[in-house]
């Protein structure tokens, strides 16, 4: 971290069709550090809402935003550029005019950063060939699957790969902030902010534990929605995968070759997620202790239940609960 006399100028691109928490979560972030605590406050940061036409820019939720023109900031020496994500419909579309912009001006800005959907438009500026990335989780294969060149982290919070910072969606877009604050002026500023924002200053895990994404639920072939629901009414049995087979009524080999083939995942990939996801839920919503939920669950005890959350999860379940749930005292009074 290096001495600074004057303030950074963050510009954050805004277009039609974002998502608002994109762009309000950093510029709050930004602003809660300019404001300090113990007395300290100070402007470290010069914040610009910049888009193409530099007028009001309507965000996804119908929200409005002041912006300023791309063309205004000709000449001015930008620190770091955002950008946030969010678009209409299910494919992101990306506008000719940011792509030649950021391609001018990324080669001479510090810190190049996008938040959730953000990253197609800096992989469409060519500024992540063959960087490790982050985006919302939703999304990661069909950044991968355009842009096959980029190296997707489908898992992690944020990404820093050299001068490059890519966040997952949304939320993850303060946490990616509050880096480059501790980036910028150290670390006690950074959990100052965190603590005035009530955010955790470095979340445990990945976006696993919050979006809980289902490789057997989503987009899932009517071939096994049954066998889905059977799994998850009896995740106390026997789930081998010739009990699962037998269920699908098919020959082992056969269910799990067209089972792999269908969902991208194995059966047992498959038993596990959906375990956990109902391990997950109970603990957020009920004060069962840690043994009850193993049994429950199928996953026989304690010890093999924590063992396998946090291999998948990266944080225990105690701490999970004591995050997530208003149980957390709860359940440390019983473990």
């Amino acid at each position: 971290m290096a001495s600074r006399t004057a303030p950074l100028r963050i510009v954050v691109l805004a277009h039609e069709n974002m998502n608002l928490l994109d762009l309000t979560g950093p510029v709050q972030t930004l602003f809660t550090a300019n404001r300090g605590t113990r007395g300290n406050a100070s402007t470290r940061y010069e914040v610009a809402v910049a888009s193409e036409s530099g007028d009001l820019v309507t965000t996804s939720c119908g929200l409005q935003v002041m912006t300023v023109s791309l063309s205004s900031l000709d000449g001015v020496a930008i620190d770091t550029l955002i950008a946030p994500g969010g678009c209409k419909g299910d494919e992101y579309v990306v506008s000719p005019g940011l792509v030649s912009w950021v391609n001018q001006r990324a080669p001479h800005v510090r810190r190049l950063c996008s938040v959730c959907t953000g990253a197609f438009l800096l992989a469409a500026s060519g500024q992540l060939d063959g960087r490790r990335v982050a985006t919302h989780w939703e999304w990661a294969s069909r950044l991968k699957k355009r842009h096959p060149q980029i190296i997707v982290d489908p898992d992690k919070i944020f990404v820093r790969d050299g001068t490059v910072w890519t966040s997952a969606g949304v939320t993850a877009g303060i946490d990616l902030t509050l880096a480059l604050i501790e980036q910028d002026y150290g670390h006690q500023l950074a959990i100052d902010t965190a603590r005035q924002l009530v955010m955790f200053m470095k979340r445990s895990g990945g976006q696993s534990q919050f979006s809980a994404p289902l490789a057997a639920q989503a987009g899932e072939s009517d071939r096994f929605v049954e066998l889905h629901a059977w799994v998850a009414a009896h995740l106390d049995h026997d789930l081998r995968v010739e009990r699962l087979a037998e269920q699908a009524g098919m020959s082992t080999r056969t269910f799990a070759r067209a089972y792999t083939a269908k969902s991208g995942t194995t059966p047992a990939k498959m038993v596990e997620t959906l375990r956990l996801e109902a391990v997950r839920r109970l603990l957020e919503e009920t004060d069962l202790p840690l043994k009850r939920i193993a049994v429950v669950t199928g996953h026989v005890d304690e010890q093999n239940l924590r063992r396998v959350f946090s291999r998948r999860m990266g944080v225990n379940p105690v701490d999970y609960r004591a995050r997530f749930s208003a149980h957390g005292d709860a359940l440390r009074a019983r473990t």
